[in-house]
């Protein structure tokens, strides 16, 4: 898919890369430039270049969106529906369209950006790096740091009472961080619901021209088209990504003319719905039945999470004129027309699309859905791996494979673990829960809960950050949280039919994410009691039984303002350390791009041909870094360093040139990449919690991903040293 368009400078991906984090942050003092960092308006030039990004949104953004009219009314517990109970249900609907839709997303949340991302987890960072409520330090940008909240927002000298709560309050940080786990969680959930719901709701269409066909067989049919394009994810998507606008764009402006003609043929009036008093006749009349129908009609709205998820693949404007031009219009006429045809046919509801196509362009009409159905899976599986990506880069999930499927395109990503997981899940929720209704049951519960958890961070983001007044804070929050609290409240009366699918597979993912977090978060603590500073480490070499070795080292360090207790394990077992010793640690920044000439920082750490290197990323950045390659680049920059640091001293340059001599020397001795392979020693004394999550936590660790292969380092130059933490 093409998720990064408008970004002309992005780096060139590699065929493959594994996403790695380590656990903290590296010394504090080797960070000492400041960080350019693009802003959302940069992706798109001029007002052409905006109208071409806003038609490109329609293949990307908008697919799980514009096709919700497949199954939002089949997903309904109708009984017996009358005239006035079709009008209130297209009255809920519009009125969702336009405050969830236009108001909530196109015209605040786009607004929340975090330098240009979107998306819940986007909206935790942004007030990471504004305020200081970040659980770990490696998560937080240090003071020194030209990235601090202070500089970052201005306004934010004087902190709002809830910015000083949650940053005393380690319980709410937790539970901050719990919720943008669960949002994280329930877009991998849409991830897999969207394929099976859309797929199968387009599969439909056979059997109304085909009594004979059975569903079990349309079943079948669906989890074969979505097998195969599990597939092909591994082959990218940018020799057909092409069709992706021409086909959304196909559907987005052929159902609203077959609504149009319904309108006219069926209810002219359907329009006088769009008085609010339709939706309190409905509750009035149908009580406790009429409540649970707004299980079904959330899904209108299916979707809505990926204009504020997807900003950073386009831009604000883009995305706002596609929305406002072309989906919110498109969906209204859509269900107004599925509405006119319901009111005159009201137990056709079961299939309240496909009835309501007229037969002339029933099948031009049912090869659109099917590739529409096809291409929203799409999109939902690359947002599942990016999502998956980001969380890896931020250290909150087990590193994963990815493999960048094109050589110019950042957002072409594919993850074959992840890809698997979905595929079974997918087909799994296929063949068990065919029925659209119990899919659908699902589908509502990731739908509101996402919408409720976005509506919450970025009411932080207007208290914390923005400085909302409080009155215009209180008409938000009581608007959406109110709408969003009694659509849940909805669907969660569906979890024994079916709902109980996300939370299932939601939990799953949070209790990995938590179990990670946790292990990397006790490692951590172990690394900074334990953590060998510079004077120790002139102790360690000044032993005359440590020599120093020929040979460049590069020993991967990762915690703040010292290095890893294993580099005394090694030392005190190896009495010796090469000639010349760069300690790298690899940062991710809670930015999404750092500038190319930012990622590596190198500084002398004040001993004899002892060196730090920083190598820096945002969570939208990838690792672009190979094998030789990566040598050359850290020891070119380490080459320029020593040549810069020599000022205006006429006595320097002599020892400049024996600095770099021994530098070339060692790099042709040979080059060696140590790091170490830690486990935790759970002793009697450790409490049963510690046990199970640090059991899990190596298991875990165990079956996750290296992290020295995704800098291409050969075999035969890896080291790996063993070392106990006692937990």
């Amino acid at each position: 898919m093409d998720r990064q368009l408008g970004r002309p400078d992005s780096a060139v991906d590699l065929p493959e890369v594994v996403v790695v984090v380590d656990d903290a942050t590296p010394n504090g003092h080797l960070l000492t430039r400041k960080l350019q960092i693009p802003s959302t308006e940069d992706k798109g030039t001029g007002r052409w270049g905006t109208v071409k990004l806003a038609y490109r949104t329609l293949g990307v953004v908008f697919g799980g969106l514009v096709t919700s009219p497949l199954y939002v009314y089949p997903s309904m517990p109708l009984k017996s529906p009358t005239e006035d109970d079709y009008l209130g249900i297209y009255s809920i609907m519009f009125w969702t369209l336009s405050l969830i839709g236009v108001v909530k997303y196109a015209s605040i949340a786009l607004k929340a950006d975090d330098q240009g991302e979107g998306g819940t987890f986007a909206l935790y960072s942004l007030l990471c790096r504004n305020l200081n409520i970040g659980i770990l330090s490696s998560k937080s940008v240090d003071s020194n740091s030209s990235l601090s909240g202070s500089n970052l927002y201005e306004g934010s000298e004087k902190q709002s009472r809830l910015s000083k709560f949650f940053e005393k309050s380690v319980v709410a940080r937790r539970v901050l961080l719990f919720i943008a786990m669960l949002g994280m969680c329930m877009l991998i959930g849409d991830g897999i619901l969207t394929p099976a719901i859309s797929v199968l709701s387009a599969m439909e269409g056979i059997r109304a021209p085909f009594p004979s066909i059975s569903k079990a067989l349309v079943e079948a049919l669906s989890a074969i088209v979505l097998i195969v394009l599990f597939l092909l994810q591994k082959f990218g998507t940018s020799r057909v990504s092409f069709l992706f606008s021409p086909i959304m764009g196909a559907w987005t402006f052929t159902t609203p003319l077959v609504g149009i003609y319904s309108i006219i043929h069926h209810y002219p009036s359907i329009f006088k719905a769009i008085s609010p008093h339709y939706i309190i006749r409905l509750f009035a009349r149908n009580g406790k039945e009429g409540w649970l129908l707004l299980g079904g009609t959330v899904l209108c709205i299916t979707g809505a999470e990926a204009l504020f998820a997807d900003l950073g693949h386009f831009n604000r404007s883009s995305i706002q004129i596609a929305f406002l031009f072309t989906i919110y219009p498109s969906l209204v006429l859509t269900y107004a027309g599925q509405t006119a045809y319901l009111i005159k046919n009201p137990n056709d509801h079961d299939d309240g699309f496909y009835k309501f196509v007229p037969t002339a362009v029933y099948w031009p009409i049912f090869v659109i859905a099917t590739l529409a159905a096809i291409v929203a899976s799409q999109s939902l599986i690359s947002a599942t791996f990016s999502v998956i990506k980001q969380s890896v880069v931020l250290d909150y999930f087990p590193r994963v494979k990815v493999v960048h499927t094109s050589s110019s395109k950042e957002g072409e990503v594919y993850s074959p673990e992840i890809n698997y997981i979905l595929m079974i899940l997918c087909v799994a929720v296929i063949l068990i829960f065919g029925d659209g209704k119990d899919i659908g049951n699902a589908f509502g519960v990731v739908v509101s809960m996402v919408m409720l958890i976005t509506t919450i961070l970025l009411t932080l983001v207007m208290i914390m950050i923005w400085r909302t007044p409080p009155v215009l804070v209180a008409l938000y929050f009581s608007v959406f949280f109110v709408m969003e609290g009694v659509y849940v409240s909805a669907v969660f009366t569906k979890i024994p039919e079916g709902g109980w699918i996300p939370f299932a597979i939601s939990f799953i993912f949070a209790f990995i994410m938590f179990g990670w977090f946790y292990g990397r978060q006790r490692k951590i603590e172990y690394e900074l009691t334990h953590k060998i500073d510079m004077e120790r480490l002139r102790m360690l070499l000044s032993d005359p039984s440590v020599q120093r070795v020929p040979g460049l080292c590069f020993f991967y360090t990762n915690i703040q303002e010292g290095l890893t207790p294993i580099l005394g394990h090694y030392i005190k077992n190896m009495k010796s350390l090469h000639k010349v010793t760069i300690f790298m640690t690899l940062r991710y920044l809670l930015v999404p791009k750092v500038a190319p000439h930012e990622r590596i920082v190198i500084n002398k750490l004040g001993l004899k041909r002892v060196y730090g290197c920083v190598i820096q990323y945002g969570y939208a950045d990838s690792l672009n870094l190979e094998g030789d390659d990566f040598v050359s680049q850290v020891t070119d920059s380490l080459r320029a360093h020593i040549q810069n640091s020599s000022g205006f001293v006429p006595s320097i340059p002599l020892e400049i040139e024996e600095e770099i001599s021994d530098l070339e020397e060692a790099k042709l001795a040979g080059v060696v990449h140590i790091r170490g392979k830690t486990r935790f020693y759970i002793g009697k004394s450790c409490s049963w919690f510690d046990r199970f999550m640090l059991a899990f936590y190596e298991v875990l660790h165990s079956n996750c991903r290296s992290a020295l292969p995704a800098l291409g380092v050969p075999l035969p130059q890896r080291i790996e040293v063993g070392m106990l933490y006692e937990a």
